[in-house]
């Protein structure tokens, strides 16, 4: 089990990889525009969004003006061979100003639904979901035909790491699209949970973040991960952050 988890800028990652070396791209961009556009106030992630003394707490937000995506795409596409599989994951929000944009590049096959079991936060109606569009350079197959398209895995509670994902859910998606030896790639890498379920399918992975807690706590994870086969931030084998890794002031209830 070999991995890459780099501090980079998304584009200067990109930019090092050459053109068709990738098998997937799965990812989950922290969009900046639900944030901005929506400016919630006082969520459990953030804090107050428009309170500069909060910098500190937050992640660097991709700016997902369509512009920006559109190059984004246009880099995953040029990295990514022929005949093979891109996941984007999407809240509601960003799914209704940027999901169209990804027609414009990739094949788009499907919608995924992460239905994460329990209910989140929400002023109106309470969000229990995510969304991933599956979208393809050429033409695969999935690994079987059997897979529905929503994956049902409950959302993570008090983690280390803002955000964190369920490793089941990037499960689904990696196990569907690869063999194993193939080369996975997510460019926004937050805590790592991509590159576990990578190496757990046995593919190389690469991977960045431009948060150097973030590159930091999911080198840790990914080498736990291939040196014990235990996840140190999921499951029965769980661990704290070692000293000089925490998150300080960012643990939440929400489930990158």
């Amino acid at each position: 089990m070999t991995f890459d988890i780099r501090q980079q800028d998304v584009f200067a990652f990109l930019d090092s990889l050459p053109s068709e070396s990738v098998d997937l791209v799965v990812t989950d961009p922290p969009y900046s525009g639900m944030n901005q556009h929506l400016q919630l106030g006082h969520g459990r992630i953030v804090g107050d969004y428009k309170d500069a003394g909060n910098g500190g707490k937050w992640f660097a937000e991709f700016q997902d003006d369509p512009e920006n995506f559109r190059a984004l795409l246009d880099e995953f596409y040029r990295v990514l061979k022929p005949d093979r599989h891109l996941y984007i994951m999407f809240d509601s929000y960003s799914m209704l100003t940027l999901g169209p944009i990804v027609r414009e590049v990739f094949d788009v096959k499907g919608i995924l639904v992460w239905d994460k079991v329990n209910i989140g936060m929400g002023r109106y109606y309470r969000r229990r979901h995510e969304l991933v569009i599956f979208a393809s350079k050429g033409v695969r197959p999935l690994s079987s035909k059997d897979r529905p398209d929503i994956i049902t895995v409950k959302r993570l509670y008090r983690t280390e790491y803002p955000t964190q994902k369920p490793v089941a859910v990037f499960d689904a998606m990696i196990t569907a699209s690869v063999e194993p030896g193939f080369v996975v790639i997510d460019s926004f890498v937050g805590s790592g949970s991509s590159a576990v379920a990578a190496l757990k399918a046995g593919c190389t992975f690469i991977g960045a973040d431009i948060a150097e807690r973030a590159v930091s706590i999911a080198q840790w994870r990914a080498a736990m991960f291939a040196t014990t086969g235990n996840d140190p931030l999921e499951g029965d084998h769980r661990l704290p952050l070692p000293r000089g890794l925490q998150v300080d002031d960012m643990t939440q209830d929400t489930a990158a």
